[in-house]
């Protein structure tokens, strides 16, 4: 199982980078036209999308001991979302073995 997570999360991160790379090529972040960034469902979508970064920096702070770490990735997350979220999944999927549990990955290591 560990394998497989490691793969989806390499996944989500290649594809992020990627994405936002061509995004970012095309046109800067801060050039969205005003009919996009006031529509309602882009409004709802952010919404949605800054409520899960919320939910899985919970995760992460009750596996993380150190409140400096945890300040900086919740920063990380707000600014750079999924890739951060993917990044420190895949962090913390490497330093399981291969044939750890969910629950390996997802309690806090007692070390």
């Amino acid at each position: 199982m560990i394998i497989v997570l490691r793969i989806a999360a390499a996944f989500v991160l290649i594809t992020m980078l990627a994405v936002t790379g061509w995004a970012s090529s095309e046109v800067a972040l801060w050039m969205t036209p005003r009919e996009v960034a006031t529509h309602p469902w882009f409004i709802a979508t952010l919404f949605d999308t800054y409520f899960a970064f919320l939910t899985f920096f919970v995760w992460l702070a009750y596996k993380e001991t150190s409140n400096l770490a945890r300040v900086l990735w919740l920063l990380a997350i707000l600014f750079l979302g999924n890739i951060a979220m993917a990044i420190y999944l895949l962090r913390e999927l490497f330093r399981l073995p291969a044939n750890a549990t969910m629950e390996d990955l997802l309690i806090r290591s007692k070390a």
